[in-house]
């Protein structure tokens, strides 16, 4: 209850227990009987005035302990999702260009139209970092400690560093395919 007020959107049923930040709430949205556990980030970066930042969380889904969310420009978790614990989710990028800038690197945001998007019904296992302008499809399952750096299509099995697709399901014949 403490929270609604404070948000884009709360859905009905849903929770959050005892965050260790929640930045710009009024740009995050979160679905109904959805649920986030202790030591959640969610970062809303301003980083433009001109930007309007999006975090969106949907129905039924659960972001477990120590989660950190950053979003400056898009951040799309599906309805149904598993995000478990002490995985980063982040639309941002440092740039490290000009080398004579005094400004603190983590300042730094590169101000361009990112995003991270988590298809419906995916599990991402712990310890996962998924980088700016990734799209997880639905129901994929993501091994833990996995660096996704590149988009991840529907119905498969990833994991690594960085995660790469190690069998997809074939609706067509019914069956999961190994990758090579």
């Amino acid at each position: 209850m403490y929270y609604r007020p404070q948000f884009a959107a709360i859905g009905a049923r849903s929770s959050i227990r005892k965050p260790i930040l929640i930045t710009n709430p009024r740009y995050i949205s979160i679905g109904k009987n959805s649920g986030i556990r202790d030591g959640a980030r969610l970062e809303v970066v301003l980083s433009n005035p001109k930007r309007v930042p999006a975090l969106s969380i949907g129905d039924d889904t659960n972001i477990e302990q120590n989660v950190h969310i950053v979003c400056h420009n898009r951040v799309t978790i599906g309805s149904h999702v598993s995000v478990t614990g002490g995985c980063s989710i982040v639309d941002v990028s440092h740039p490290y260009i000009d080398i004579h800038d005094q400004a603190k690197i983590g300042d730094r945001i590169l101000d361009e139209d990112s995003f991270v998007e988590i298809g419906d019904g995916s599990f991402i296992g712990m310890g996962t970092v998924i980088l700016p302008n990734v799209r997880i499809g639905k129901y994929v399952i993501v091994g833990a400690n996995s660096v996704v750096t590149k988009s991840i299509p529907d119905y498969c099995v990833t994991a690594g560093v960085p995660a790469r697709v190690l069998k997809r399901y074939r609706h067509e014949e019914n069956r999961w395919i190994l990758e090579p």
